[in-house]
């Protein structure tokens, strides 16, 4: 009798899974296929094709996927690789504390094909995929202005403390805060636009309202001082890497494929405004799947006619580390990283460092979770979905990668700043 096995058949999202079936016959040509519907009740899906050794096992650490949406060894495969039925949607998990990802791994006789089943499966099994370990607790927060969730792990602490920020899409995205806090870290998932009664659009960036949540996180109890850490990407990387520029209070700071400048409105502190460099909307293109590239759209921080918009990173205090896909094809987030690290050094600073993933696109997210090489975007209204790049197998070795180090650095910069006082 065929059996399929996943071990573990429940973790966290950010866990690997070892997949085998066993009672195959010899040599036996399959088709693996996994799929998940997500809240909104799309259908994500991927297949590969293997052949069985000549026990009838089929063990993903060892064989090669022949085919499909994956070629080679890959045990991750089948998460990493799924595809929305409909074009142009991007997999996020909005209900972080309360459902798994559900994944139905199935294993079909022979190559499967066609778009409908042939049959049913020889075997199946099903995975949850978890975004929160037991004993996270998820703390709405509706201070003041502030808006978000603070997510604490089990335990007294006092914990490592950070904020976490997403970019253009707005609302409150909180998927990476909540798998931090699974980690050990205690997380403030911080909107600060389109949610709840917060503006719709983004016109300006108070960075005191960001302070207000450093401010508010350092007062928690189960939060270890004497600074935090910040994780943030794209806009909210430009923010990220302001407040590292402008708060005493950040130590360490992630900047996952943002920008060394202000970009698309003003960004506010106290009584400084720094202006934004113009966007230049005719330099778009459209890539042949049908997504608009926006590389190439922004003004050069380097022009002269931009220094006032090019953030001082050599104000800097704590250490900065920028999380880069060679791919990204909406921000020039590599350009961006190395203007930033040569300001440093032209300063006489060497409290930044760039890690470089080749073939990684924008959406540079927790590992397993599956490339998003373009998707709508409500924020910017276009008549194209926005391209993001990455190729899949590249692009998930690099979330795994990048992961580890991120938690790594703010460990040892978090835990150092404590050391200082």
């Amino acid at each position: 009798m065929s059996q399929l096995t996943a071990t573990p058949a429940s973790a966290l999202a950010d866990e690997p899974v070892h997949i085998r079936a066993t009672g195959l016959p010899p040599l036996q040509m399959v088709t693996l296929v996994a799929s998940l519907k997500d809240e909104k009740g799309t259908l994500f899906q991927s297949r590969a094709f293997y052949r069985a050794n000549e026990a009838g096992e089929l063990d993903l650490k060892q064989a090669p996927a022949l085919g499909g949406d994956y070629v080679g060894v890959h045990p991750m495969g089948p998460f990493w690789s799924l595809k929305p039925d409909k074009g142009f949607r991007r997999l996020l998990k909005r209900d972080v504390m309360n459902s798994p990802f559900w994944v139905t791994l199935q294993l079909y006789d022979s190559l499967y094909l066609q778009d409908s089943a042939p049959g049913e499966p020889r075997a199946s099994q099903v995975v949850q995929r978890w975004f929160s370990s037991p004993g996270v607790q998820r703390v709405k927060i509706h201070e003041g202005r502030l808006r978000g969730a603070l997510f604490l792990p089990p335990g007294e602490g006092p914990f490592l403390g950070l904020i976490d920020l997403f970019g253009g899409t707005g609302g409150l995205v909180d998927f990476r805060a909540s798998l931090l806090a699974s980690r050990g870290f205690a997380v403030l998932a911080l909107a600060y636009f389109a949610y709840e009664d917060l503006p719709q659009k983004l016109q300006e960036v108070d960075l005191e309202y960001f302070e207000e949540g450093a401010n508010l996180l350092l007062a928690h109890p189960k939060v270890q001082g004497p600074g935090i850490g910040v994780v943030s990407m794209s806009k909210g990387a430009e923010i990220g890497l302001a407040m590292a520029c402008f708060l005493k209070q950040v130590v360490a700071t992630v900047c996952i494929n943002g920008s060394n400048a202000v970009f698309e409105c003003p960004l506010r502190y106290q009584d400084l405004v720094i202006a934004s460099i113009p966007s230049f909307p005719e330099r778009m293109d459209v890539h042949p799947m049908g997504a608009a590239r926006l590389r190439h759209y922004r003004g050069d921080p380097r022009d002269e006619l931009n220094q006032q918009s090019v953030l001082p990173i050599e104000k800097a205090q704590g250490q900065i580390l920028f999380i880069i896909g060679e791919d990204d094809e909406c921000y020039n987030s590599k350009k961006y990283a190395e203007q930033a690290l040569d300001q440093l050094r032209n300063h006489g600073k060497s409290n930044g460092r760039m890690l470089l993933y080749p073939k990684t696109g924008h959406l540079l997210e927790p590992p397993y979770g599956p490339l998003c090489s373009a998707s709508v975007h409500p924020s910017y209204g276009l008549f194209r979905p926005i391209l993001w790049g990455g190729e899949p197998a590249a692009h998930a070795a690099a979330q795994v990668h990048a992961w580890g180090e991120i938690q790594k650095f703010l460990r040892q910069h978090l835990i150092q700043s404590r050391s200082k006082f």
